[in-house]
């Protein structure tokens, strides 16, 4: 931001986000250590990777400029942003995937959204994938060459490097983490931050298996090469973004009522059902210490 302008520092994060440790039969039947990595503690608003990913891209924005992204129905980036709008007075647009939810009444994602002084504006699927600023906002006069564009999710070089300090915070700490997986910057700049030892099990909320690739292009884009030791496993995405099985949401209700910690079901609990998977399996060597990244609360539970 311009000189004198407030900046995403001024919300005051709560940083390093703490490491807690959870006592889960599932794991320690197989000597195996679950850490929650609750980055959903970092702010009320802006949540986990959400501010690690939008902080740095807030920094390089003009006090007072316009802010537009791209999100779907039941995007966290695009409450994070609006909320980010609200507290830091800049005004915010938000392309929605989906022309047909015009007009029908918002779901408690949007809702909040528009609660924090968002515009949203609905474009069909095909538009959407283009990622581009709709004709239509231009023509209204809504944006101009001044607009502060942010890619979906937040994932460009600029979040990758604020993701990399997760990375960092976990030195020491943990041998293998996981990771909820929507865009690829967070996995990108986590991986990037870790010391040599540590590895990352990314869990994708969406089907089609181009995670990887936008992973990588990433890490290149930012750091020149692939970095950290990383991989994906597609298995826990319930057939696609937004869609909850009945195993996944009998997992879910069962780690609330053993842990007490509201999960929130799209990014969260596939990644928990994931790493609980994989103990099962006996996929972690005994001693293995592994620390599950939470990034955010369900709406409902602020």
């Amino acid at each position: 931001m311009s000189p004198g302008a407030p900046g995403p520092d001024r919300l005051q994060p709560a940083l390093p986000s703490p490491l807690q440790p959870v006592d889960d039969a599932r794991f320690t039947r197989h000597g195996v250590q679950l850490l929650l990595k609750r980055d959903d503690l970092i702010h009320p608003d802006l949540p986990g990777n959400k501010w690690r990913k939008l902080a740095p891209n807030l920094a390089a924005a003009a006090a007072g400029r316009t802010v537009l992204t791209f999100g779907g129905a039941y995007s966290n980036h695009l409450r994070a942003t609006a909320a980010a709008g609200r507290l830091l007075g800049f005004p915010t647009i938000g392309v929605v995937r989906g022309d047909e939810l015009a007009g029908r009444p918002l779901n408690p994602s949007l809702a909040r959204c528009a609660a924090d002084g968002m515009r949203l504006y609905f474009v069909d699927r095909r538009a959407y994938r283009a990622k581009t600023i709709p004709a239509g906002l231009t023509g209204d006069g809504l944006v101009d060459d001044e607009t502060c564009v942010i890619p979906e999710g937040g994932s460009n070089t600029a979040a990758v490097h604020g993701c990399a300090a997760l990375g960092r915070e976990l030195h020491g700490l943990a041998d293998t983490i996981g990771v909820a997986v929507g865009t690829g910057g967070t996995l990108a700049g986590l991986a990037a931050g870790l010391a040599p030892g540590q590895r990352v099990i990314g869990f994708p909320v969406v089907r089609g298996g181009f995670l990887g690739d936008d992973v990588l292009a990433l890490q290149q884009a930012t750091f020149g090469s692939r970095a950290g030791d990383w991989r994906l496993d597609d298995r826990f995405h319930c057939g696609g973004y937004a869609r909850v099985s009945p195993a996944l949401e009998s997992f879910a209700a069962d780690f609330e009522d053993q842990h007490g910690l509201p999960v929130e079901r799209l990014y969260v609990a596939k990644m928990l059902f994931g790493l609980t998977t994989l103990a099962t399996e006996g996929r972690f060597p005994p001693g293995t210490r592994v620390a599950a990244v939470v990034t955010g609360q369900p709406v409902s539970s602020r």
